[in-house]
């Protein structure tokens, strides 16, 4: 197995005036190709500072995060968006669609912002919308698809680079529990079919334990469970 992230020595805090608070300390791990792990812990516990970190969004204040071998810390910011681009989806609890682009669209714009070729573009994405069951809805913008029908647009939309990973803030989080499980089951099915790594942080224990890892973040510090 290939290492495709690292996060060494991670540490985050934020000053506001003079006060200053460390959410995360000490953090470290690594994540091979195809490996599956979830964060879980309470609200406010820092998994989504952690997320962005991850994802070269926000910056360690100490410590660093690697990516395909990479530290986001000695990239540029072009760089590192050329790095995500590549590498990295993303999928959040809210779907974060494109009100007025059409599915097909949404799906579509990864793979035009690296410079793919439009008819490219539309053949790929229209397979992986086809793949996750929405093969009869690529012209509908997301105010006509449902909740469960977004977030599955979503999941397309981050996984339509094939990313050596996709990191994943409660993607079911706004959704009925059938729902989720069928979200969640597209997650995962695409995750074996491409081995795409995958970073779920959920509330969601049920959905956790179908990973290969659970990670609890308490008090900054993340112990494998």
């Amino acid at each position: 197995m290939s290492e495709i992230l690292r996060c060494q020595a991670v540490e985050r805090s934020f000053t506001e005036g003079e006060i200053s608070v460390t959410v995360l300390q000490q953090l470290g791990f690594s994540l091979q190709a195809g490996e599956r792990i979830a964060i879980v812990g309470s609200s406010g516990s820092g998994k989504s500072t952690l997320l962005q970190l991850l994802g070269g969004l926000d910056s360690p204040t100490q410590g660093k995060v690697s990516l395909m071998g990479q530290d986001f810390q000695g990239l540029s910011q072009a760089e590192r968006g050329h790095l995500r681009n590549r590498h990295l989806g993303f999928i959040y609890q809210f779907h974060h669609l494109l009100a007025e682009f059409t599915a097909l669209e949404n799906v579509c714009m990864p793979l035009l912002i690296r410079g793919d070729k439009p008819a490219s573009a539309e053949a790929k994405a229209s397979a992986l919308l086809t793949e996750v069951g929405l093969g009869q809805r690529l012209q509908h913008k997301p105010g006509e698809l449902s909740g469960g029908e977004r977030q599955r647009a979503a999941v397309a939309r981050a996984l339509v680079t094939n990313p050596a990973c996709v990191l994943a803030d409660e993607p079911t989080g706004n959704l009925d529990q059938q729902t989720a499980n069928q979200v969640y089951d597209t997650m995962l099915q695409l995750n074996q079919a491409n081995n795409t790594s995958l970073v779920m942080v959920t509330h969601d224990l049920k959905l956790a334990e179908r990973m290969d890892k659970i990670y609890r973040l308490e008090n900054g510090r993340l112990v494998q469970t």
